[in-house]
């Protein structure tokens, strides 16, 4: 009797330390250490599943890694078309994958390079593209049948997804064996960017327009790429970096449900763009995230949509660690960081990896820079052993209860703004940017008085000796050139032929056709980004600032 009241004393005294509860760099409590009793109901079909079955909680493949790679991009993109096109052969030489493309601001927003709001801004943080002519020459001798590419773009995604095609055209690829992604993701702009031109009503609509586009005429193209790595930058908490963008991809989902294809024809070509990385990253934390996301989403699809495609239910993501956890100070310190990122990301079963670069906090990143991120995936993919198993954290008591934790918030958190009228009215009225711009702030305090600690800023630092660190330069005669190239098409075009095809775009728009087809025509006749926008202004009018504050 003694003895069971000693193991028992024993017993009582391991919970009581096992309680001990400390806040993670997130805000999450989390305990000492974790055991079964953490994971009561924990029932391995249900939760787990094998890799490749449903839930999906340990990837969407069978075999992972062991069977394909994740696909590593670095995010590409300055200048001109011909700087970009030497970038990307640069990339795919070193063993890149796939491609990301970077455009510049006033391409983002709908204005041509030689409008005279887009001068300040022309070929920096991005390509400028124009015309038909400018994708032309950024894929030249590059066969779009044999690499993917992912555009980093959402209010003019149509046009560029449009140009993308045509170009393909010109190759003489057949646009249905082209793969690849575009974000075309607007609601995240609203809450994020700010890159948004039109309404929210048209620019739905828009977005319904390439979905059904790309299920009819380009099947292996993810339509949508809904993104929360700029939520989480703006002050998403890691819940709602998921929440959000499920409630995003939920709402493009039900704009094509109402033209009537169904959940199986759409939901394949929804991807996801998530965080691993940024500002307040956790590394157990972000793991066990993309793992509930895995199986929230499967979840959603099979009992709120009724799948019955394993397809549709299979959360394809890539993951961008993004700028925000990087840092000017001791700038090397960012590769580790960095490593860290792609190291969550790859025992998470992400399908694609961005890592951000060390000298993103003060320049466009170099080519050395570039490298040496495209080299970290190069080292965990073939020097270190993470493809030999399908998720080792796997059945672990601490990432299991963390995985349960998370799926339950995120479905609390799209449970709240469904009940609130959803992530629409939730952006148009501004409640969520001011929570995230609250959410942020709190943050950022926390770093200034050192209740979070960044290596190099807020300690451990130093009196930094010079150091000879490449910087990238924009070429200054970048504008000048853009300008000429432009004028240049304009001169050489048919005219009439592009006065039809924007009349024609137009007439579409008013009679809420679909305005792919339109576009098309428009960007083969070589109509500038600008005069397409334009003239959808005239029909859709352009959105106001929201109420964030």
């Amino acid at each position: 009797m003694a003895g069971e009241e000693k193991k028992m004393d024993k017993k009582s005294k391991r919970q009581e330390r096992k309680g001990d509860l400390r806040e993670t760099n997130t805000g999450e409590k989390v305990k000492l250490f974790y055991d079964p009793t953490d994971v009561p109901q924990f029932d391995y079909e249900a939760s787990l599943g094998n890799p490749g079955q449903y839930p999906y909680t340990r990837g969407i493949y069978p075999s992972m890694y062991r069977g394909r790679l994740w696909t590593m991009r670095q995010y590409a993109g300055f200048s001109t078309s011909e700087n970009t096109n030497s970038r990307f052969k640069f990339l795919l030489n070193q063993g890149q994958t796939g491609l990301s493309l970077a455009l510049d601001l006033p391409t983002q927003l709908g204005l041509d390079s030689d409008d005279s709001l887009a001068k300040d801004d022309v070929g920096k943080l991005g390509v400028a593209i124009d015309t038909l002519r400018d994708m032309e020459e950024m894929f030249d001798g590059i066969p779009l049948d044999k690499i993917s590419t992912s555009f980093t773009i959402n209010s003019t995604a149509s046009i560029i997804l449009a140009m993308y095609v045509a170009t393909a055209e010109k190759q003489g690829v057949n646009p249905r064996e082209l793969r690849g992604t575009i974000q075309n993701d607007i609601i995240k702009e609203y809450i994020a960017r700010g890159t948004y031109i039109f309404p929210p009503a048209p620019s739905i609509r828009l977005i319904g327009d390439t979905i059904e586009y790309c299920i009819k005429e380009i099947p292996n193209f993810n339509s949508v790429s809904v993104s929360g790595t700029h939520i989480c930058e703006c002050g998403a908490t890691p819940v709602q970096g998921v929440a959000y963008p499920f409630l995003t991809g939920i709402a493009y989902i039900r704009e094509v449900l109402r033209r009537g294809y169904s959940i199986d024809e759409i939901a394949p070509l929804l991807s996801f763009h998530l965080i691993a990385g940024g500002v307040q990253f956790n590394f157990f934390q972000e793991i066990a995230k993309l793992r509930a996301a895995r199986r929230l989403w499967a979840k959603i699809l099979k009992e709120q949509f009724k799948s019955q495609s394993g397809k549709s239910m299979q959360l394809k993501f890539s993951t961008g660690g993004m700028g925000g956890g990087m840092t000017e100070q001791q700038p090397l310190n960012n590769i580790a960081r960095i490593s860290f990122y792609a190291l969550a990301a790859a025992l998470a079963g992400s399908q694609s990896m961005n890592l951000p670069c060390f000298d993103e906090a003060y320049a466009i990143p170099t080519d050395e820079a570039i490298r040496t991120s495209l080299r970290i995936q190069q080292i965990i993919a073939y020097e270190i052993g993470i493809p030999d198993v399908v998720d080792p954290l796997g059945g672990s008591f601490y990432v299991e209860a963390l995985t349960d934790f998370f799926e339950k918030e995120i479905a609390s958190e799209m449970e709240r703004i469904e009940g609130m009228g959803g992530i629409l009215r939730c952006v148009e009225d501004g409640t969520i940017q001011k929570q995230l711009s609250n959410q942020a702030y709190e943050v950022q305090k926390k770093f200034e008085t050192g209740e979070l600690i960044k290596v190099g800023v807020n300690r451990f630092r130093i009196d930094e000796e010079d150091r000879e660190l490449e910087v990238f330069e924009v070429d200054p005669k970048t504008l000048s050139r853009q300008i000429t190239r432009l004028e240049q098409v304009k001169a050489e075009r048919n005219h009439a032929r592009v006065k039809n095809a924007l009349n024609i775009l137009k007439q579409s728009a008013t009679e809420k056709r679909n305005l792919m087809p339109s576009i098309l025509d428009a960007v083969r006749a070589y109509a500038t980004v600008g005069e397409m926008v334009n003239t959808l202004k005239e029909v859709y009018g352009e959105a106001q600032h929201l109420n964030v504050f």
